[in-house]
């Protein structure tokens, strides 16, 4: 039996989302724990569980009414996105008074791919992020191998990196053979595995649908379908730019990353520690991992980043109980304030700004500018 890693902090979220809505959607890429994780929470308690991948379990639901209005306790449904027509039958269902059961929904997709299949749950439900592990479940000391691997169980749990490598490996040939038409595009396998890994070369950067287009030899608006496709399969992070009325020219494009750094290190050809470390995109890998870190630790959708066309930038905005929060992201033992970082704290009138590092320590660096790592 693999070993497994306690997601504590996962569950405790989605047991207090159930106790205040009747719907609660567990969202997150195929394979990353959803399934795991309600089970789980469904242990010690009446529960029903259908998998709407299962021939028999959709079957049992071509009268859907009939089929989950007689179900107590916990009823799950697994890849909710192949079955949109549920939701509506989930609202009638979520007004019952008293409530014989609480609907858990697993989608291996957006909130903004669901939205308008679900805005029939408006104020009857609750979204849940679930990415894959975390430093936070797995502890500060295997650092190292989360980033090389990435979160997703069975590529960080493999026996070698061999056999994690070839997970992934497996894991981005099926899903854009087989998986990518659940999310309601109809794209070729083979345009969408080289868009992203070209994708991959323009991590951490601004969105640019013309260069990529050229590269590729099509629109930009088929490039926007493949990026839209692998943003809402939950692959792709659009971090929005942040707009201060600042009287300067600042970036109005999207940066790119690829939330899982060991899809990242697959697509670009990185096997191992030792390649990594002395490979060209090494600070943007660290940027990528450390920001999706960053963000996992703040139950908000409303991240940025900031830009002006003079050069100042900020690799993380948010806001948060009111505070202006930023953060850098630099690969170096011994991180140093810069003029950037000056004029973001200034500009943005941040509380805090944080350095994140793969360093040990933890330490001011300047009045409101402190060296942190990611876990800190």
């Amino acid at each position: 039996m693999k070993p497994t890693i306690p997601r504590n902090s996962a569950l405790t979220g989605l047991r207090s989302a159930l106790a205040a809505s009747p719907v609660v959607a567990l969202l997150g890429p195929r394979q990353c724990g959803k399934s795991t994780l309600a089970r789980q929470l469904a242990a010690g308690r009446p529960a029903t569980f259908l998998d709407l991948e299962n021939p028999s379990d959709l079957a049992r639901l071509d009268q859907p009414m009939q089929a989950l209005a007689g179900l107590r306790g916990l009823v799950v449904l697994d890849e909710v996105q192949r079955r949109p027509d549920l939701f509506p039958v989930l609202r009638v269902l979520a007004d019952r008074r008293p409530r014989p059961a609480r609907f858990l929904v697993l989608g291996s997709a957006s909130v903004e791919l669901l939205r308008q299949s679900s805005e029939s749950l408006a104020g009857r439900i609750t979204f849940v992020d679930l990415a894959g592990f975390t430093i936070e479940e797995i502890g500060a000391a295997r650092v190292e191998r989360l980033w090389q691997r990435g979160g997703f169980p069975r590529s960080y749990l493999a026996a070698n990196e061999v056999r994690s490598g070839a997970w992934r490996e497996d894991f981005v040939r099926t899903f854009v053979e087989r998986d990518l038409g659940q999310f309601g595009f109809n794209l070729p396998a083979a345009a969408v595995r080289r868009f992203w890994t070209m994708l991959a070369h323009y991590h951490g950067q601004t969105w640019n649908a013309s260069e990529l287009g050229r590269s590729l030899g099509v629109s930009d608006q088929t490039t926007r379908t493949y990026l839209d496709a692998l943003t809402g399969a939950l692959f792709v992070r659009q971090l929005a730019p942040w707009f201060e009325n600042l009287g300067k020219r600042q970036t109005k494009a999207p940066k790119i990353y690829l939330r899982d750094s060991g899809l990242y290190h697959t697509l670009m050809g990185i096997p191992d520690r030792r390649t990594l470390l002395s490979h060209p995109k090494l600070g943007a890998s660290w940027e990528g991992f450390a920001l999706e870190q960053v963000i996992s630790r703040f139950p908000t959708r409303d991240t940025y980043f900031w830009q002006t066309h003079a050069g100042a930038e900020l690799d993380l905005f948010l806001i948060r109980q009111g505070r202006r929060l930023g953060f850098e992201f630099k690969f170096t033992d011994t991180p140093a304030t810069t003029k950037s970082m000056r004029v973001a704290l200034a500009d943005l009138k941040l509380d805090h700004l944080w350095v994140v590092h793969p360093g040990t320590h933890r330490y001011l660096l300047d009045k409101k500018i402190e060296a942190s790592k990611p876990l800190a």
